[in-house]
């Protein structure tokens, strides 16, 4: 029989538990000479990915061995119920540049829901949890803005060359009414969201390893995120996601990303 799942929080300490132990791993080869493959989509992966996979995977394994896992540079291990979803490093192009907003992500899903996430940023020495009814940022408990309008909102997403077809127009509506917009960060966004410092996140072609961590820190922390229909992410999401700091901004976001204003 199955092991029962323990408690939210002993979950998120043994995530955290991960993150710590991938830290030294990244900062290993971080600003070193590495060397770059191109994965299929063009996008890059290194040693570091790979090793923090291989130890993540490996720990996970030995304290839930019946849990699924899903990894970026790895693929799927199958399991009975929950499921882990790790990117060993999110911005994986920051990494190779010596920009130093790169993070880990490591979630736990529960009936296909995300119950604990953990945005982790090795080179900062800066860290988010969440896990329902309590998000923190080194320990402290943290909260999203209170922010209602995009006239207000400071908007970012990672690249504007992430948007195309009808999407881009969707972004370049949306932008075009935000107060300040800035550009890169990755998951380093999402965790100034759950802080106050950023109040909306949009983007595409994200990948379920990218997203699925942010969404317990961003609940837990009073925001908001789902895809570009309003729907609550899953592991089979298409990819666009929004993420808000108060519902009010939300809704007013998804008004021009759905065509509902023009």
């Amino acid at each position: 029989m199955p092991e029962a799942l323990p408690s939210a929080g002993e979950i998120l300490a043994f995530a955290t538990g991960l993150a710590d132990a991938a830290r030294p791993v990244a900062m290993r080869h971080f600003r070193t000479e590495l060397d770059i493959v191109a994965k299929a989509d063009a996008s890059p992966v290194t040693l570091a990915d790979r090793a923090i996979e291989a130890l993540l995977r490996e720990r996970i394994a030995a304290r839930f061995p019946e849990h699924g896992i899903v990894g970026e540079e790895m693929g799927v291990t199958p399991g009975q119920g929950p499921v882990w979803v790790i990117d060993p490093i999110d911005g994986t192009k920051s990494f190779v540049t010596g920009l130093p907003l790169f993070g880990t992500l490591i979630a736990l899903l529960d009936g296909g829901r995300p119950l604990v996430g953990v945005i982790d940023m090795p080179a900062l020495g800066e860290r988010w949890a969440g896990m329902p009814g309590a998000a923190t940022f080194n320990g402290a408990p943290t909260r999203a803005s209170t922010c209602r309008s995009l006239a207000a909102a400071r908007f970012f997403t990672t690249t504007p060359d992430g948007f195309s077809g009808s999407d881009a127009a969707r972004y370049r509506r949306l932008v075009d009414r935000v107060g300040i917009r800035r550009f890169c960060g990755d998951c380093y966004a999402y965790g100034l969201l759950a802080s106050g410092h950023c109040d909306l996140v949009a983007e595409t072609g994200l990948q379920p390893y990218d997203y699925l961590a942010l969404v317990p820190v961003i609940e837990a922390a009073g925001g908001v995120i789902t895809d570009w229909a309003g729907s609550a992410l899953t592991l089979d999401s298409d990819g666009r996601v929004l993420a808000a700091a108060t519902p009010d901004l939300h809704e007013a976001a998804l008004d021009i990303l759905q065509d509902r204003v023009p």
